[in-house]
């Protein structure tokens, strides 16, 4: 078995994703841009720590320690001459498949397979369900194939064993009868740096309480896909034959020319200029002059993958359309014209002006400054900006609650006085590990409650959040639970699957429906998130320059973190960078925004908060000395802090644009 290359669990998933990947990954001729750090990744997704709470659910259990083939499989075996035992880890092979699966137990000739995945689930909600009318739900595929492959690798191996499979997910209808079992899972490194889970104190089935995993069956659906049945509608080749196909491929180390789709804008082997000079290769460069003979400056073009919110991505693709510049307004809206009657831009006529603005090689920004006036006209200031910070576990902290439930562990507040003050009002951090819901909304309360002034919030993120804490008041025995209930309907709108409704007198506004509606900058190159918006504005408005060229904290009201700041600083062209970037980050030599690709959270609308989630769960799941988490407290604080700020430098260049503007036409 010496050097052979087998198709693995992670290789399928990978294939399955994009079959070029497979050929692409783990050469080092083609960089990665993905996080290789497999830390970040445990702290991102939980999957550690619930890999190893599964474990305590079997108990006795004898794990397969040996990293080399031979010996894994050679030590697997020898247990499986067992009548009885339970395996983590065991080792299967058969042709050019290779896998480890998590845990196998056998009774007899009878073996139960168990793969276990860091993903809620929900028995007893059907919308949630894996299969649906068109088969297995597509959010589901990736999970289902992983453990139809590992059943079938098992079962041409072992033809004595009659194989049972099953995935083992967070059951999000069950709630922890225990306090801390996180602190029973801890994350570290090794000398090595390979990550792995220390497990301490009591895990028998006794101590940690009700079971929060649950066991689906999925017999059923891996038997449908190993029928001889095309797995794609496209293709002829069942599920075994892409398997074969993937493996062969692997095995002679040949590429797979895989479709180019939407989900190429987040290509992971795109190779830098500065990589592409050192000789390094661009994978998705390869692809697209592969498969539309793409030259160099074709690259250059504004592609239609950065049109926001352009649903027909992949039918234009296959229709030769690559380029905004190959758009018209019929082909954003389709056969039925859209006619806007509310203030400010749909979201056709946004597309349009990205797309207009790309053929123009315009670069100047667009705001709607009397669609701005008529709809802020009305507001009541003091003006309240605030930012949440929130994570979403797999392995709740405290007792009575549930996988995956919101957890708010900070806020930041701003507020804007009509005659331009800012304060830094407040703002509340809780890192210690006990349920801080209430007490994260009596704090909220108790700084928003001094006046009637509009608040505003960035995205949908906190409404949901304060939905969630809603619920979860209505559940407590909090003796404030009806007071903060009425307060949180003061200021937020019931979501869809609410069974109270309301819409509160005080309802946050949304300022990115606001950026939509009347901003666009083509720096921002299609995105809406706040951390491009940001620098785009920045970058755009002399007066915030001006203002933030300078330290413009006089008083500690006006921030609680910073001192002598000054904002606004340039790079070698003359641009402003962003203040994001001016921020230590929180995991030295980590660019903030990939962590946020890494984020697994199923609750969030966001992904924006990727450092601060993975922050805290570090705060949670390993073990830190206080002068360890003194820095990380710090830069939470400052990240957070930024997040309202940026809120009010949107506003301050808004208003700064309509008096301008207003200016102009008395003259």
């Amino acid at each position: 078995m010496s050097g052979q290359r087998y198709l693995t669990k992670s290789k399928l998933k990978l294939a399955l994703e994009c079959p070029t990947k497979l050929f692409y990954n783990s050469k080092k001729e083609y960089p990665d841009k993905k996080i290789q750090d497999t830390f970040l990744e445990a702290l991102a997704n939980g999957g550690f720590q619930v890999g190893e709470l599964a474990k305590c659910y079997f108990p006795g259990g004898i794990k397969i320690d040996e990293l080399d083939y031979d010996k894994a499989l050679l030590k697997t075996n020898e247990l499986l001459l067992l009548d009885k035992v339970t395996i983590y880890e065991a080792a299967f092979c058969f042709d050019l498949f290779f896998i480890r699966a998590d845990i196998v137990v056998k009774d007899g000739n009878s073996l139960k397979l168990f793969e276990v995945k860091a993903k809620s689930y929900d028995p007893t909600n059907l919308k949630a369900s894996i299969l649906n009318a068109n088969g297995i739900s597509p959010k589901w595929q990736p999970y289902v194939y992983d453990v139809t492959f590992q059943k079938y690798v098992i079962s041409r191996s072992r033809p004595d064993l009659k194989v049972k499979a099953f995935l083992m997910l967070a059951d999000k209808s069950k709630k922890t009868s225990v306090d801390g079992l996180n602190q029973h899972f801890h994350i570290q490194k090794n000398r090595d740096n390979k990550v792995s889970v220390k497990v301490s104190g009591d895990v028998s089935p006794a101590a940690i309480g009700q079971e929060i995993l649950c066991r689906v069956n999925i017999d059923e659906l891996a038997d449908m896909l190993l029928k001889d049945d095309p797995l794609y509608n496209d293709d002829t080749k069942s599920f075994r034959e892409w398997i074969d196909f993937f493996a062969q491929k692997y095995k002679s180390d040949e590429r797979i020319q895989g479709k180019i789709r939407a989900y190429c804008k987040t290509c992971e082997f795109r190779a830098t200029p500065e990589q592409e000079a050192l000789g390094l290769k661009n994978g998705y460069k390869e692809c697209w002059k592969s498969v539309n003979g793409f030259t160099e400056e074709d690259f250059l073009k504004p592609s239609i993958l950065n049109v926001w919110d352009f649903r027909k991505k992949n039918e234009y693709l296959d229709n030769n359309i690559f380029f905004q510049s190959q758009l018209s307004r019929i082909d954003l809206e389709g056969q039925k014209p859209q006619f806007n009657t509310e203030p400010g831009l749909s979201r056709v006529d946004r597309q349009e002006l990205q797309v207009q603005k790309s053929k123009d090689k315009d670069l100047s920004n667009y705001f709607d400054d009397e669609g701005f006036k008529q709809i802020s006209s009305t507001l009541t200031y003091p003006l309240h900006f605030i930012d949440f910070e929130t994570s979403a576990v797999a392995i709740p902290f405290n007792a009575n609650r549930r996988p995956y439930e919101q957890i708010a562990f900070q806020f930041s507040h701003h507020v804007l006085h009509q005659d331009g003050t800012i304060e830094h009002k407040g703002q509340w951090l809780n890192t210690e590990g006990s349920f801080p819901n209430f007490e994260f909304i009596r704090k909220l309360k108790a700084d928003l409650d001094g006046d009637s002034g509009n608040i505003f919030r960035y995205a949908a993120h906190e409404n949901s959040i304060l939905n969630a804490i809603h619920r979860q008041l209505r559940e407590s025995s909090e003796p404030d639970a009806n007071e903060l209930c009425s307060w949180i309907e003061t200021i937020s709108k019931s979501t869809g699957d609410s069974t109270v409704k309301w819409e509160g007198t005080r309802n946050m506004i949304d300022l990115l429906d606001w950026v939509k509606k009347f901003y666009y900058s083509p720096l921002t190159n299609g995105s809406n998130s706040i951390k491009d918006i940001l620098p785009a504005i920045l970058n755009n408005s002399p007066f915030l320059q001006e203002k933030y060229s300078r330290p413009i904290y006089k008083d500690k009201n006006q921030s609680l973190n910073f001192s002598e700041k000054v904002w606004i600083d340039l790079d070698n062209q003359g641009k402003v960078i962003s203040p994001y970037k001016q921020l230590k980050s929180i995991f030295a030599g980590i660019d903030e925004s990939l962590l946020d690709d890494l984020l697994m959270d199923e609750e969030a609308e966001l992904s924006d908060g990727g450092a601060a989630m993975m922050a805290y769960a570090q705060m949670q799941f390993t073990e830190m000395k206080p002068e360890e988490r003194k820095p990380i407290h710090s830069s939470l604080l400052k990240y957070c802090e930024l997040d309202t700020l940026a809120m009010v430098m949107i506003w301050e260049d808004w208003q700064q644009q309509l008096k301008v503007r207003e200016a102009n036409v008395k003259l």
